[in-house]
């Protein structure tokens, strides 16, 4: 007892100290009468640690000199993942330290001006991150997909008319404390494997894309400037307004016709590019949605920008089984990061975790309850995909998200059964907890262009006959307590090579080259239907529906 007492409160420590991490703001940069914006993306100078440890370039001081000083270095576009640029099999599946390096120059007025703060903003790098400018460690952050900055101002004064070398550490690995969790697994099979050969494990179904995936910005602030704002926003009659204070929403009476975008491409991986965020978001106006759920990460601030413009959607920040006190600190970032945002609307704090399990029910109702204490205004869910009746924390969120592939994963090739089995599903859940119900994802692999009558899995006919069983279903139901709806998934995209993915999941209802398969133009046609039934059209009902 004594043992799990102490374990209790290093744990309570744990939790107090994430809570008091985070002081301040970080409001997107943009220019105004006081502040400049120098974008520094571009082509930097990249070098994968490829020593047996991944540990040659701290044991070298590789930030102390020139990257190029230290030995090859190869171009890297800046935000991309690097996994696909090179033809290098071994740099696509690199597990470990890779190193970014370039020069730049700061305005002079910049420097000269004393009242004003230099700030290096990094917009997000996968996964640990360690950041030095001009040889000097100005800081270094934990996590994927949010971003961070250091005040440099002292740093370039001490070295001014040189340019600034900003010099960044990456690491992907995943472990059991991150977001996504994952394990690293040596094998020591001498006749199989060489010395020091391992493997990262993990358990979802994505590709581990890594790199420095948003935009990097110096930027300037006066020393006295506005680190925070916050606005709290409502929605009545199809209009946001703002206010002061605001009363939790209501998630009784919406109807969610919606889809799961991955911002995921192919050369770039999950680096942000204007041009196919614009296309993407095209393709859902298209469609007629009126709403999109993260996954299973925080998207790029400008992404959120579009959708501020007409597409409400859920911020989520990724997986279960994970260290609590990062949790619940990775939930402070996000939240202080997009918490103005009038789109989001409803806080995911995890995709498909282990919730079943007996330490589930303390970990939700801390996580849950936490996100509640920094946003009082929004719904908290999380995504499960477990039992009803053995799910620990379904009992603390406001809405119920619920994963299921019925004639897929479960009974496989009998779409007969999913009306059965779908409305009892909805019913064991809302009998249960009488909570309102989103199905978070539902689905079925498609090859473009293969086709099978009667239908078979893989083919575009199984896929859009699997869809229609489950609308047959929701029309039922969201006259009840049903009251959203959000297919897996708008496009295809890569994952780990496994014998039952085939060069990436075929769940997309378009291509990864965004060309639609059979499903997008079933599902176009049901969500403008419904959209016209119920009287509530998206933002962008100009957009013509025929």
């Amino acid at each position: 007892m004594m043992g799990s007492t102490g374990a209790v409160c290093a744990l309570l420590a744990a939790l107090c100290g994430a809570c008091q991490a985070l002081q301040g703001g970080m409001l997107f940069p943009t220019e105004s009468p006081s502040r400049e914006v120098k974008d520094v993306s571009g082509l930097w100078s990249f070098r994968a640690d490829l020593s047996p440890e991944r540990n040659r370039g701290f044991e070298q001081h590789w930030y102390r000199s020139p990257l190029a000083q230290t030995g090859p270095v190869i171009d890297m576009p800046v935000p991309s993942s690097y996994n696909d640029i090179t033809q290098d099999a071994k740099i696509r599946d690199f597990i470990g330290w890779v190193w970014y390096e370039k020069d730049v120059w700061v305005p002079a007025r910049w420097i000269q001006d004393r009242g004003a703060r230099i700030v290096l903003r990094v917009g997000s790098a996968h996964y640990y991150s360690v950041l030095w400018v001009n040889g000097v460690k100005v800081t270094e952050h934990e996590g994927g997909h949010l971003p961070f900055e250091a005040d440099i101002s002292g740093v370039l004064r001490q070295t001014s008319g040189n340019p600034c070398r900003i010099t960044i550490a990456v690491n992907n690995t995943l472990t059991l404390e991150t977001l996504p969790p994952g394990t690293i697994q040596y094998m020591n099979d001498r006749s199989r494997y060489p010395a020091g050969y391992f493997v990262q494990n993990t358990d979802f179904d994505f590709f581990n894309y890594a790199g420095i995936h948003r935009p990097v910005l110096l930027y300037t602030t006066p020393k006295a400037h506005i680190d925070d704002i916050s606005v709290e926003t409502t929605f009545s009659d199809n209009i946001v307004s703002s206010r002061t204070h605001t009363d939790p929403m209501s998630v009784k009476h919406c109807i969610v016709t919606s889809l799961t975008p991955r911002f995921v491409w192919q050369i770039r991986g999950k680096g942000f590019d204007w041009p196919l965020v614009v296309k993407d978001f095209n393709l859902m106006k298209w469609m007629g949605v009126n709403s999109f759920r993260t996954s299973h990460y925080p998207y790029a601030e400008e992404i959120l920008q579009m959708a501020d413009r007409g597409v409400p959607f859920s911020d989520s920040p990724g997986f279960g089984n994970v260290s609590l006190a990062h949790h619940l600190t990775v939930m402070e970032e996000l939240v202080r990061r997009d918490k103005n945002h009038p789109s989001v609307v409803m806080w995911s704090v995890a995709n498909e975790p282990a919730s079943e399990m007996p330490p589930a029910g303390f970990y939700f109702k801390e996580l849950v309850s936490h996100t509640k204490s920094l946003d009082s205004s929004r719904p908290v869910t999380y995504i499960t995909d477990s039992n009803y009746a053995r799910d620990q924390g379904a009992q603390y969120v406001d809405v119920i998200c619920v994963n299921s592939y019925l004639s897929w994963y479960h009974d496989p090739g009998h779409t007969e059964l999913i009306s059965l089995q779908l409305n009892t599903q909805f019913d064991d859940w809302y009998d249960k907890y009488q909570k309102p119900i989103i199905q978070s994802e539902y689905g079925a692999d498609a090859v473009a262009g293969l086709h099978s009558d009667p239908p078979m899995m893989f083919t575009e006919e199984y896929q859009t006959t699997v869809l229609q069983n489950y609308h047959n279903v929701f029309d039922q139901k969201r006259k009840e307590f049903v009251i959203g709806e959000l297919i897996w998934n708008f496009a295809d995209f890569m994952t780990a090579q496994t014998i039952t993915r085939v060069v990436g999941n075929k769940k997309g209802i378009f291509t990864r080259q965004r060309q639609p398969k059979a499903g997008a133009l079933l599902l176009r046609e049901r969500y403008w239907r419904i959209a016209n039934e119920t009287g509530v059209l998206p933002t962008w009902a100009r957009y013509p529906c025929q």
